[in-house]
């Protein structure tokens, strides 16, 4: 590992291939994973990639393990209610914390300071530690409701990622489409890739 610590969460918001790319991408970089999916991420991962990883925590992160083809010891699932997990302490906040996708729901939660949950409570614990938190939306078209809680999120420092890929370097494939936003991501957290071409290079 190479010191950096990341919490990472996938809600039910369509994209879940973002967030796996994300995990993907920071094990590749030699960081270590806090990773919580929540249970309606757990179905869109199912719809949209065809993936059906219900289980125990455990049984996720040897799933995701096999997925990466990732053998380290550096990632670790918690349960969407595991209160007693690390990242809900400030004693152990994480570097910096990414939501993608984030759902709308997810971000009016975070935004009212709302911890029902370990994906919630983390975000509170990052905000509050003065640490680096990144949201991921991925809705169309967006509501007065969601912007002002965008918004109020971006005042208090949060960096508002939209998933809007870009077309000026081509891309090919779907999968150029997803790594332009993985490597915005990881530009958002100082994490080095070549998931894109940038503008001019």
């Amino acid at each position: 590992m190479n010191g950096r610590h990341f919490a990472l969460a996938i809600t039910g918001a369509s994209g879940a291939v973002y967030g796996l790319r994300t995990v993907e991408e920071l094990l590749k970089a030699k960081a270590s994973v806090s990773l919580v999916i929540s249970s309606a991420a757990l179905m869109v991962l199912k719809e949209e990639c065809g993936l059906n990883w219900e289980g125990s925590s455990e049984a996720l992160r040897l799933r995701l393990s096999d997925h990466f083809d990732y053998d380290g010891d550096g990632l670790q699932v918690y349960d969407e209610g595991d209160l007693l997990a690390p990242m809900a302490s400030g004693s152990a906040a994480p570097d910096a914390m990414i939501v993608v996708p984030c759902s709308m729901g997810t971000l009016s939660r975070i935004a009212g300071g709302n911890s029902g949950n370990l994906l919630e409570r983390a975000a509170d614990v990052v905000l509050k530690e003065g640490r680096p938190l990144i949201l991921v939306p991925r809705e169309t078209p967006l509501n007065a409701i969601h912007l002002e809680n965008m918004l109020k999120l971006a005042r208090l420092g949060v960096k508002i990622l939209p998933a809007m890929p870009a077309f000026y370097h081509r891309p090919q494939s779907m999968e150029d489409l997803v790594d332009f936003v993985v490597g915005k991501i990881l530009d958002g957290v100082g994490v080095k890739h070549e998931l894109f071409k940038r503008w001019g290079s």
